[in-house]
């Protein structure tokens, strides 16, 4: 089987404006406004304009649902440091830092452990996400009563699985192209 290495580096070569599929370029051009720069996973991304297209949309609704802030980075995190997703990983560090998360929470979250005392409701989210990747989503009703406990609701439990979904699909597509 051959390894990662030996991919030909052409495969997901990072596309330009001028070289992706016109169905991509619109999506490029939004990233790079926002971002004031095209990151080098969207421009590999890019060679699915549906991976790259259903990612944003996907992620665009996960930024709109009821989850506050922290707790969706922390959904975000979860994933990435779950699925070894370095561009995640740094790319959501400097969002955590915007939020005005702490260090101690930051690198807590970077290194996969429990959070620091004083966020029980983001530990919440982060055992609740854990959960549901480890049961495929079966979590059994204490699972799902200690989030719950923390002030969550129904709607928030499916919002991190929404979150879930969106940034395994982000962070695995990552890996594949070597962003």
């Amino acid at each position: 089987m051959p390894s990662a290495s030996s991919v030909p580096s052409d495969v997901f070569a990072p596309h330009t404006l001028a070289t992706a599929p016109p169905a991509s370029r619109p999506a490029m051009e939004a990233v790079t406004r926002s971002f004031g720069r095209l990151p080098d996973a969207v421009a590999r991304l890019a060679t699915s304009p549906e991976l790259l297209n259903g990612f944003l949309e996907l992620s665009a609704t996960f930024e709109r649902s009821t989850l506050p802030p922290l707790a969706r980075e922390v959904v975000v995190m979860t994933v990435a440091v779950r699925n070894d997703c370095r561009v995640c990983v740094a790319l959501h560090t400097g969002k955590l830092r915007d939020l005005g998360a702490g260090p101690d929470l930051v690198a807590a979250l970077r290194e996969g452990r429990s959070l620091p005392e004083g966020h029980e409701d983001l530990e919440a989210v982060r055992r609740f996400a854990l959960r549901v990747l480890a049961t495929a989503g079966g979590v059994d009703d204490a699972d799902l009563d200690a989030f719950l406990g923390h002030g969550y609701t129904g709607r928030n439990a499916l919002e991190v699985v929404l979150g879930i979904g969106a940034y395994t699909l982000s962070t695995l597509a990552n890996r594949l192209v070597r962003a």
